[in-house]
């Protein structure tokens, strides 16, 4: 999302609403990791702090947000119970702390991960 969000006189920075977002689905049970796997982000992390947002994005079209997540999920739960939880999750958080409703939440499951 590029352009703030105005609501009841309130300002709030794109980053702001995708953090939330953010941790909202870190701490549905399953998810392992927010974002998709990748060597250079494991690479570029070791050395750089981590964006929260990672693996978030919001769009808006006609008043109406649409939620993209990029997940990791633990090996064990069952995919679409994540999803669903996800889905509830991130609706919730916005309509309660940021006062906006969500037309659509889109969840990618890009990975699982597996107990070390």
């Amino acid at each position: 999302m590029t352009e703030s969000i105005s609501n009841d006189g309130l300002t709030i920075a794109p980053g702001v609403v995708e953090t939330i977002v953010s941790i909202a689905v870190s701490e549905v049970d399953g998810v392992a990791q927010v974002g998709a796997p990748s060597l250079s982000n494991s690479f570029k992390s070791a050395f750089t702090r981590h964006n929260p947002a990672q693996g978030i994005l919001i769009t808006a079209e006609e008043g109406q947000f649409q939620v993209t997540a990029h997940v990791q999920v633990y090996y064990g739960y069952r995919l679409h119970d994540v999803a669903d939880n996800i889905r509830a999750a991130v609706a919730d958080t916005l309509a309660g702390q940021v006062g906006i409703s969500v037309s659509r939440v889109d969840v990618f499951i890009d990975s699982v991960q597996f107990p070390e």
